[in-house]
Parts: C-alpha cells; structure tokens; sequence
C-alpha cells in the first residue's frame, strides 16, 4: 500500500544513489530520476543535491524522508493488525544467521516480529556462514540468513539487506582522512576475520578481483567476531575490513573512522538461504515482515 513514488524516494534517500535504487527497485534509472521530478514538481521543491558522483538530501529531503519512513511504518501496521485479525499463527521457527547479522541487524527485527505475533516463538542460533549452510542441510534450522556469496544446489537464496564493507582504522589513525591506494594495502598491518566467514571471503574474492592477493598481506591476526576486531583496532595501528553495520556506534562516537581505499568499494547483499521447495507458512510470513520493514 504504501504510495510507489515515496517508496522510491525513500530507497533512493536510504541508499543515497540513483543507481543502487534502481538496482534494489528492478526499475531503470531513468524511471527512478522520473518518480523523483514528479515529487520535486507536486511539492515544488529540490529533494536532492548533487556533488560530483554523490547525492544530499536537501532541507526539504530531510523532511519528505522523516514523513515517508512514518506514513511506511503506519501502512506496515494498519497491513499487519489487519493480517492478525484474520489469520493467528502460532508455533515455532529456528533462525540460524551468520554473526554481523545475528549481532547487529536481527535483534530489532526479531523485537517488532514479536510484538506483532506473540504466539509465534522464535530461536536464533548464531554461528559463522559455512556452519548456518551445515546446520539447514542437517534440518537443525528452518532458515538461515548467512552474508558470504557462495551458493549450493541444495538450497535457495533470496535477497535479505543491502550492506557495504569498509576498510577502518582508529580515530587517530596517521591514514586518516586520506586516501589511499590498493597496494598500499601490502604495507600496513591487517587483521581479518577467521576461516569460514562470510565476510572473509567476500573480501577475498573482491581483492582478488584487483589483483591483491591476500595471502600475500599483512595480516597480523584472524579474529572470531567484529567485535573482537573493532576493540583490536582501537588499541593498535592495524586495519580492518569490517561490515558497515558493525561499526555505526564506534563512527558515530568518533572511535573508528573510515580509510577510503581509491576506486574501490566492496558492496554486498545478505541473503536468506533457504530448504529447496514449498516453504512453510510460518517462513513465508517471516520472509514478508522483513521485507516489509
């Protein structure tokens, strides 16, 4: 229900591009650019601002994204207190995720599914991406939510979330606030996350793609989980390539900060992983809600 312009300003306003809207949208570019002139021109204001490849939401932005995200959250509950009336579900559903899901994207999530379906109890099992295929193959899971990009004939996957790797340091980093080049990569101190992860090798593979090699780094120590890194780095002269989502408290508090690696990025998707065939409607109204919030 709610209106497909705001919804494609708000996706282009979460996402700050034209283009990864489009992407996430499946619409063209050019129909994103058109829904956006037709709100600019209905309000008679500018939403955004351009600065070279990157976009700002205007003053008046800011206040069309604020009233966007309540009337999405008023449709999400008029659509759900309707759903709750005319259909109660109850039982049991077991979620593996792998551990930058688990840790810092779930919780809200699993909070607002709870409140709406109460009978509904839910177990969340956390354990790296290799392990979370391991335990779906075994039956031990009904769903798992894993952000590594290898995929098996034994399952299916569907988009979850949208995140993005960056490489950071502490505040006081002597590469703060600047750039650096990839090979540089070769002479500064790297801790990465251990084997299995799905955040190791999405990292790999994208340095390999640049022609890093990564057994070729740096890299003074293999930790289990964001956490141990973040506090890793604020205590040493290392770097790390961390999920963006795991990092918000420490960049927001000024803790860590972002060390921008030139014509590089490494963006990403979180994907369900899912038992082949019929889903059972207990994972086909989970599936809905996290696409719907």
């Amino acid at each position: 229900m709610f209106d497909y312009r705001l919804k494609v300003f708000h996706t282009v306003a979460s996402r700050s591009s034209f283009t990864k809207a489009s992407e996430e949208l499946n619409i063209s570019q050019p129909a994103v650019t058109k829904h956006i002139k037709e709100i600019e021109n209905q309000l008679n204001t500018k939403l955004f601002d351009r600065k070279g490849t990157s976009i700002q939401l205007t003053q008046s932005g800011k206040i069309l994204f604020e009233y966007a995200e309540k009337i999405r959250n008023i449709y999400r509950d008029l659509e759900f207190e309707i759903h709750q009336i005319n259909q109660k579900h109850r039982g049991k559903l077991i979620i593996g995720a792998s551990t930058t899901v688990a840790q810092y994207i779930l919780p809200e999530i699993l909070a607002k599914f709870k409140s709406y379906y109460k009978d509904i109890k839910i177990e969340l099992t956390t354990y790296n991406t290799e392990m979370i295929s391991e335990l779906l193959k075994n039956g031990k899971i009904d769903l798992g939510i894993i952000e590594g990009e290898s995929q098996s004939n034994y399952f299916d996957y569907q988009k979850f979330k949208a995140d993005e790797i960056v490489l950071v340091a502490k505040a006081n980093h002597f590469l703060a606030n600047k750039t650096i080049h990839l090979k540089n990569l070769y002479y500064v101190e790297l801790i990465l996350r251990e084997k299995g992860s799905g955040s190791l090798e999405f990292i790999q593979n994208r340095l390999k793609e640049k022609g890093i090699v990564i057994e070729n780094l740096n890299v003074v120590m293999q930790l289990g989980s964001s956490e141990s890194i973040k506090q890793y780095l604020l205590h040493s002269d290392a770097l790390a390539f961390l999920s963006i989502s795991t990092a918000l408290n420490e960049l927001k508090s000024n803790q860590l900060t972002i060390i921008d690696v030139k014509n590089f990025s490494i963006e990403r998707n979180f994907h369900f992983i899912l038992p082949k065939g019929e889903q059972s409607e207990l994972i086909r109204l989970f599936l809905k809600f996290t696409h719907q919030i």
